[in-house]
């Protein structure tokens, strides 16, 4: 948000000359709150259509964690389905079971689908596993970012097969995508890179799709805090062994002296998916030999941590 200038004044919104709340330096333009949640909720509009992530009858699954973008986007889809037509949203939230944090962000999650009046799945990592996210990483503290993220991932998958969906919605914003895009670099992986998780309509794969992945982190903060949707929310406690922090901390400092640095990451993604089309580094989903469930390999992820982790 916007405080006065050196001059002593806030900048006016280029398109009405209203005071402006955010500045995009792509387009070399400021907005005020009323044009910001009209230009953010298009260009969601425009992804979902662009890239066909939503078709009539669709029953949308939104992993709903309670933090300021899986929010945004329940309320955007909340607000663009009737371009759909008999589309409509479910949220699911999972509980890992993570002291100190997961309690505000449930109560969240629940308050903000009362207002919307949109219907709310709560799972829990207890009932699913057998013990919370706290016990299972016990003396796995390090490795927590990514037991977490293969059992969420599942949890949310069976739960949106369970609610009768057609499609996961995911809030994972601009910011997210180019960390994504570099993380994987650093690894070598560009099977992870230029994978594909929104197609496929069949068998026991639901597409996931990203609405939100040409919207800025800031921009998803200002959107909510304009509309009084802003809820200021404790971090998960286990953020500090995640590579992705550190990814997080020096991409925004590059895009905070180069903007424009996360759109250019987001391209050259698009140019190496171009490149890799139809060759071997384009991996082929198979079916895990012991749950069934879509995998790279001959056994998932999940079914591995099973037999290290959870039994």
């Amino acid at each position: 948000m916007y405080g006065p200038d050196a001059h002593g004044g806030i900048p006016a919104c280029s398109c009405c000359g209203e005071p402006a709340v955010i500045f995009q330096p792509g387009k070399q333009r400021h907005l005020c709150g009323t044009h910001l949640v009209q230009d953010v909720e298009a260009r969601v509009a425009a992804t979902m259509k662009g890239e066909d992530q939503v078709r009539p009858g669709d029953r949308i699954a939104v992993g709903l964690s309670g933090g300021k973008d899986s929010t945004a986007l329940l309320v955007i889809l909340s607000r663009l389905l009737d371009g759909w037509k008999g589309a409509s949203v479910i949220a699911i939230t999972i509980d890992e079971g993570i002291a100190g944090y997961r309690a505000d962000t449930l109560r969240a999650a629940e308050a903000l689908t009362r207002q919307l009046g949109v219907e709310h799945h709560i799972i829990s990592f207890c009932d699913l596993f057998g013990r919370d996210l706290d016990a299972l990483l016990q003396g796995r503290e390090t490795q927590a970012c990514t037991i977490c993220g293969i059992l969420r991932k599942k949890a949310l998958a069976d739960a949106a097969r369970g609610a009768g969906a057609t499609v996961i919605a995911t809030g994972h914003n601009l910011d997210d995508e180019a960390q994504s895009v570099l993380m994987n670099a650093f690894r070598g992986d560009i099977p992870r890179m230029v994978r594909n998780t929104g197609t496929g309509r069949s068998g026991r794969f639901l597409p996931r799709i990203k609405p939100l992945a040409a919207i800025s982190e800031k921009e998803i903060a200002v959107y909510l805090f304009v509309q009084g949707l802003f809820s200021p929310l404790p971090e998960c406690p286990y953020t500090r062994y995640a590579l992705r922090s550190e990814v997080r901390a020096m991409l925004a400092g590059l895009e905070c002296r180069h903007p424009g640095t996360m759109l250019h990451l987001m391209e050259s993604k698009r140019k190496i998916e171009r490149m890799c089309a139809g060759t071997p580094v384009m991996e082929h989903l198979h079916r895990c030999r012991e749950c069934g469930d879509p995998c790279s390999g001959e056994i998932c992820q999940v079914c591995r941590l099973r037999h290290s982790v959870l039994e």
